[in-house]
């Protein structure tokens, strides 16, 4: 069974349609509403889809008899990549509260796991389409790598029909006594806004997108917890706060919905959850000598569980110290797999609409998912 990326159905391997690669002496493009119904707009011209009895790396269209090898879920129609069929991997959910920092989050985790992650875990994240492609270019890298521009807030999915999820494929090496092999991981990120989580109009397609997860990261802005704000002076305290009246900014409702959607019997839920405090470079001042929070991360392509733990036992304490402890109790009484993470995408208080100008310099943004790794058995965990 493979997940489609876009419509998060769960399709069999044999059902894997194609597409015509249409061209010269090719079928002719026409209305596809099916990929139309999906994107919520004017159905797309395209060459046609087929089904064949067994779907391998390639096809003969039956209308004309050119071969293709462009797949398509059979339920929406959207292209699969070759390699996103032969290496499904997991699906990472990413989930906030509104105005937790998501797009600034994903643009600079993407950002790292092509560079100075990457290289260290001796990974490569490839984009699985020409959406990704040019979505991230022009939604995230451009705006915040090459105008040091702040992003736009995500938009609902209810005003922005045609918003795909971006979809990578990490590869990582890994080289053991015996053999070597390679592990993949599907990133999935589609950045949910707030409302989104219980808006009638969208909540199937988010059902489907996080029953699909296999872990969930949750982003929530420290800025907006109350008790937090008397740590806080200048730009950043200037900052906090004017989300108050929303309840779509409260961590604990975002993590409640999301919960409840997930759910499917009594009991704690199995699938791991990362919570990670974003913006923690604004609260980073008025934490102990040595609190854990003041440490970056050693690189060792491994995943240090002693400092883990350590992050972990900060937030918690963090969360309690800002009256904000029910997140951390509220977790534990319904996850079986839970950790908490402190991290700063841009790693400085931004300025009105541009990065500060100390430049992006992020702090600790790779933490939930070198756990997950750690999880999935895609990354050793180490001591001492």
């Amino acid at each position: 069974m493979i997940t489609c990326p876009y419509c998060f159905a769960r399709v069999a391997e044999n059902r894997i349609m194609f597409r015509c690669s249409g061209g010269r002496g090719g079928c002719e493009a026409r209305a596809d509403e099916v990929l139309g119904r999906h994107r919520g707009g004017v159905p797309p011209a395209l060459p046609p889809v087929f089904s064949v009895r067994r779907p391998g790396r390639r096809a003969s269209c039956p209308e004309c008899g050119r071969e293709t090898s462009r797949r398509a879920c059979p339920e929406c129609h959207s292209r699969l990549a070759a390699e996103y069929c032969a290496n499904p991997g997991k699906i990472v959910a990413l989930v906030g509260a509104k105005g937790s920092g998501k797009s600034t989050y994903i643009a600079v985790l993407l950002h790292e796991l092509m560079n100075r992650v990457g290289a260290e875990l001796d990974a490569s994240l490839t984009p699985c389409d020409d959406r990704t492609i040019e979505r991230y270019r022009q939604e995230f890298a451009r705006p915040l790598y090459g105008e040091h521009s702040l992003l736009r807030a995500t938009q609902s999915a209810v005003t922005d029909l045609n918003r795909d999820p971006l979809v990578y494929l990490l590869t990582r090496t890994i080289r053991g006594r015996l053999r070597t092999r390679a592990e993949s991981l599907t990133l999935v990120l589609f950045d949910t806004a707030g409302e989104d989580l219980r808006s009638r109009d969208v909540s199937e397609l988010h059902l489907r997108y996080l029953r699909a997860a296999d872990a969930v990261i949750f982003l929530v802005d420290p800025l907006e917890l109350p008790g937090a704000r008397a740590a806080l002076n200048g730009t950043a305290l200037a900052r906090s706060g004017g989300l108050d009246d929303d309840p779509d900014s409260d961590p604990l409702n975002v993590i409640t919905r999301v919960t409840e959607l997930l759910r499917q019997s009594r009991g704690p839920l199995t699938v791991p959850v990362a919570v990670a405090l974003s913006k923690i470079d604004a609260l980073r001042p008025s934490l102990a000598r040595q609190s854990a929070l003041h440490r970056a991360r050693v690189p060792s392509g491994a995943l240090d569980l002693d400092d883990r733990e350590a992050v972990h036992e900060q937030v918690l304490a963090l969360l309690e110290e800002w009256q904000a402890g029910v997140v951390g109790r509220y977790l534990r009484q319904n996850y079986t797999d839970h950790a908490l993470f402190g991290l700063s995408a841009l790693g400085a208080v931004p300025e009105v609409e541009s990065v500060g100008t100390g430049g992006i310099r992020p702090y600790r943004v790779e933490d939930p998912l070198l756990w997950l790794l750690y999880r999935f058995k895609m990354l050793d965990g180490v001591r001492g």
